[in-house]
């Protein structure tokens, strides 16, 4: 089974950033020699995850609002006493959402609900350059 991988970067500002990437991965199974199967993504760095969105600005809020209950910016977090860096709360989210996300496409075409979209969710306190691997395999 043939199998295509290629990268992409996304800049991302400071904090929690989401960021539709759903144009550059049908841009990528676009041009692949594969027109049908499924493509992988997968965040390089262990302060951001990849999942999917319905990307409307309420919705995205609301995802902040509830991540920031669920795993807090002013607690204490002990990876802080490690590096000095103050993103535990970073890492934390990263491992609970995960950094990959499968897709299945079919004659080039990704195969997303209506409202669904593939967003690059960065929760790390800089801004940052993240690099996306993009594995396509099928046939």
């Amino acid at each position: 089974m043939p199998v295509e991988t290629r990268t992409f970067t996304v800049k991302s500002k400071t904090e929690t950033d989401l960021i539709d990437i759903t144009q550059e991965v049908q841009k990528a199974v676009s041009s692949s020699k594969i027109r049908s199967g499924t493509v992988t993504l997968f965040v390089q760095g262990s302060t951001a995850s990849v999942s999917t969105i319905e990307f409307e600005p309420n919705l995205v809020q609301d995802f902040k609002d509830a991540m920031e209950r669920i795993v807090p910016s002013k607690i204490k977090y002990r990876h802080t006493e490690t590096w000095g860096d103050d993103n535990g709360k970073s890492h934390v989210r990263a491992t609970l959402m995960g950094p990959s996300l499968t897709v299945p496409f079919k004659e080039k075409k990704l195969l997303l609900g209506t409202w669904q979209q593939i967003a690059l969710f960065d929760f790390d306190v800089p801004a940052r350059s993240r690099e996306i691997v993009v594995q396509i395999v099928g046939d």
